[in-house]
């Protein structure tokens, strides 16, 4: 992170900036809020987070829904593309939408709103804001976005020029430019954030957000590229998509809820619950560390060393692991939940499922209990921030380059899905993880619309099915720097946990509190899920395998890895 000091060096390189930039900071007051340095000291200890039913918003456009969530009532807003026409009144006064950025979201948020726009009729321009040498300039051109069109311009300008900015670039890029950021953007204009990162950057430099500024978050519970996927393949059925979070951080005009609202809509969001920037990112950059992606990463690697070295060729220990996983057990929790993946088990595998669930849980959970509390204190938003300053001497390397995972290309050429099995042993170590997972994210306050859409949903309904379509790099490359790196440095601790702790006590015949299967299938998470998924997508994700472009390309997940440097 940045010191007081660092961003308002930071400040000083605005007069490097784009006129347009420069006029927007000479509009300011001598010393801005948002530059001020907090006199309170920052906070280091985790915040318990409120009932969603108590995240009331206002909103003049669209309907409120109260659901019940196993007993917990929380409000939420239905979309569909039956909603479109509620669009022209959410976005009064905007004509101008301008993301920055190209990464994991932008072209997928970026052509969904301006497709949703079209559809609705209205005449907002929706414009991408690059480095203009960057070579994702290409690749925006790809897909209709073109300066000759004055939809694709200089960073600085299209924020300048923008009603409506929604920022799109790397957490690490935000982290260093957010003091030109806004100081760029017009009085009375809208900041859209997809994470709530920056909020834990600012906190840490003890800086606030201008006050004359609306800003929103729209999360959705997916990577860019299923978000673009289920919005195609919903066009017919009146929107499939990516469930999303939404909070007003800041509502300086009074229309924010509304705005963020339309934005959620415009993306194809299924449904948007209410949370908090600071919830939203203590869950996010927690979730994808743990189930999303380092948990299931690191999980995938012990179990197939584990089935190898007790016999099994290498194709069928990574069947028995990751094929089982992206397979049967995501489709089953996906559709029915995680208790029906227990119960298609026949007495014999149950007591497999029950031994790796009871042996996996506890370890699982004190990893997932430390990355949480990292997150709550601002260590990994820190640790992030350094690893970018670090990627032009230490890039990214790519993860799929082992042993394991060219099986995993040779084993998913020769796929039959009717024939991938459902492993027990499997099943368990990955539903305990999930568990706890849920667990602290439970313990910490967060309520069940975030819990299941952050543990759960998103793994099973966007991630996973990357990963059974080319791989864990094809699942954890799609996704946010910030995931990428999380997934990079915790899927190794789970690994080690797993091996370490709950594969000795199963195999020894040491495992503890074999009556948590009984907490398990009477948790109530189960109803919270089955409410979601009476909410879920009305498609399911399809994305083509190793040959396919299906879902492939400009606008859906990229098909070369990159590693760039946050400018």
């Amino acid at each position: 992170a940045f010191s007081v000091g660092q961003v308002r060096d930071c400040k000083m390189q605005t007069l490097r900036a784009p006129v347009a930039s420069q006029t927007a900071l000479r509009q300011q007051a001598q010393r801005p809020a948002f530059l001020k340095a907090a006199v309170r000291p920052v906070r280091r200890a985790s915040v318990q987070v409120a009932n969603a039913v108590h995240l009331d918003f206002n909103t003049k456009v669209f309907k409120k829904e109260l659901v019940d969530f196993a007993g917990s009532e929380e409000y939420i807003v239905r979309g569909g593309r039956d909603k479109y026409p509620l669009l022209k009144d959410a976005f009064k006064g905007i004509k101008s939408i301008g993301v920055v950025g190209w990464g994991s979201q932008a072209p997928a948020q970026a052509q969904n709103l301006r497709d949703s726009i079209k559809e609705a009729g209205l005449d907002i321009k929706v414009s991408i804001g690059l480095r203009m040498d960057s070579p994702s300039v290409t690749e925006a051109e790809a897909v209709g976005f073109t300066k000759a069109a004055g939809t694709l311009g200089d960073v600085f300008d299209v924020i300048s020029s923008s009603d409506f900015v929604v920022l799109l670039i790397s957490d690490a890029a935000q982290a260093k430019l957010y003091p030109r950021i806004l100081a760029a953007m017009k009085p009375g204009a809208t900041l859209g954030l997809s994470h709530g990162f920056l909020l834990g950057v600012m906190k840490n430099d003890g800086v606030d957000f201008r006050k004359d500024i609306n800003v929103v978050l729209v999360a959705p519970k997916g990577m860019g590229p299923s978000v673009r996927r289920l919005y195609e393949q919903g066009k017919s059925v009146n929107g499939a998509g990516i469930n999303c979070s939404f909070a007003i951080q800041q509502d300086a005009t009074g229309t924010a809820g509304d705005i963020a609202l339309g934005w959620a809509i415009g993306v194809g969001a299924p449904f948007a619950f209410p949370t908090t920037l600071e919830s939203e990112y203590k869950s996010d950059i927690y979730g994808e560390r743990c189930i999303l992606l380092g948990a299931v990463h690191g999980m995938v690697e012990a179990l197939f060393r584990r089935y190898t070295r007790q016999g099994m060729s290498d194709e069928e220990a990574f069947k028995q692991s990751v094929e089982c996983i992206t397979g049967p057990i995501s489709k089953t929790i996906s559709t029915k939940g995680m208790v029906a993946v227990y119960n298609m088990l026949d007495d014999a595998g149950k007591k497999v499922f029950q031994e790796a669930y009871a042996a996996s849980f506890k370890p699982a959970m004190d990893i997932c209990l430390e990355i949480y509390e990292d997150v709550a204190s601002g260590n990994e938003i820190k640790s992030v921030v350094q690893a970018g300053g670090r990627f032009d001497r230490f890039p990214m390397g790519k993860i799929d380059g082992t042993y394991m995972w060219k099986v995993g290309q040779k084993v998913r050429a020769a796929r039959d899905e009717a024939k991938i099995p459902l492993n027990p042993f499997t099943a368990g170590v990955y539903i305990a993880t999930m568990m706890a997972t849920i667990e602290v994210l439970r313990e910490k306050g967060h309520p069940y619309s975030e819990i299941c859409n952050e543990s759960i949903i998103e793994a099973v309904d966007s991630l996973n099915p990357y990963m059974h379509a080319r791989g864990v790099a094809f699942m954890v490359d799609n996704c946010s720097y910030t995931a990428r790196l999380g997934s990079r440095k915790w899927a190794p601790r789970f690994d080690y946990i797993l091996e370490q702790q709950a594969f000795t006590a199963v195999d020894e015949g040491s495992v503890q509190d074999k009556e948590i299967i009984s907490k398990f299938l009477a948790d109530p998470v189960h109803k919270a899920l089955a409410t979601c998924s009476t909410m879920r997508p009305s498609v399911d994700i399809s994305v083509g395998g190793e040959n396919s472009s299906v879902g492939v390309g400009a606008g859906a997940a990229r098909v070369e890895f990159r590693s760039a440097v946050a400018k």
